[in-house]
């Protein structure tokens, strides 16, 4: 996997508000090129600002299919009033509650991408139970507790198609503070647990796996 975006492509990344770092974006960007060739729509959970999504949109354009990201807008447990990740620009001053879904739309249209993404704004859970395509990859980068990133798994990846691509961001195996957590930890091992995921490559927190199996994803 070695897909490099063009430079106003990372350009447009480093400039939206997000966490992802340039090496895990660039491990990001080739894992969805490489998923593109199914010819299936790429899927991410947790939109934020679209710093990730930027990536994920180029490379479906390149591929000629549908980048889809999925977000309620609220932010996640780590952002709200209170922790550290809370950024108070991002707050609604009208409802008084994180909204970040005008940061997403500027950042697509700076990177002239808005053509190539479906933004599904709601609870992933509840869209997932309504969802039924295939998807080339899916990229599980939510809720960080185990409620929210367990459910993020057992929604979406049933839906990876066999040779797609289940990539995990913010894996850390072992706890380094309050914000890191392990939830995503647990479910990557879930995920090879179950017997349907071949891990293909680690990019110091984000992990690509690949489905090449076909047992069902144990729940709980």
């Amino acid at each position: 996997m070695n897909a490099a975006p063009e430079p106003e492509i990372l350009a447009a990344f480093e400039a939206a508000k997000g966490f992802m770092p340039v090496h895990e974006g660039l491990a990001l960007y080739a894992a969805a090129t490489e998923a593109g060739r199914l010819g299936l729509p790429l899927l991410e959970v947790g939109t934020y600002c679209g710093r990730s999504t930027v990536l994920l949109a180029d490379a479906a354009r390149r591929a000629g299919v549908t980048a889809l990201t999925v977000d309620h807008h609220r932010g996640s447990e780590e952002q709200q009033p209170g922790w550290d990740y809370h950024d108070p620009s991002l707050v609604d001053p009208e409802v008084g509650r994180m909204d970040t879904l005008p940061a997403f739309r500027r950042t697509l249209h700076a990177a002239g991408l808005e053509d190539h993404v479906v933004a599904l704004v709601g609870r992933s859970p509840q869209i997932a139970a309504l969802w039924g395509t295939p998807l080339g990859l899916v990229f599980v980068d939510g809720g960080h507790t185990d409620e929210h990133a367990g459910a993020d798994y057992e929604g979406w990846a049933p839906h990876v198609a066999e040779g797609g691509l289940l990539l995990i961001h913010d894996v850390f195996p072992r706890k380094l503070d309050e914000f890191t957590g392990q939830a995503p930890y647990r479910v990557y091992l879930r995920a090879l647990e179950s017997g349907r995921f071949t891990e293909v490559s680690a990019t110091d927190t984000l992990r690509v796996l690949r489905r090449t199996g076909t047992a069902v994803p144990p729940r709980g």
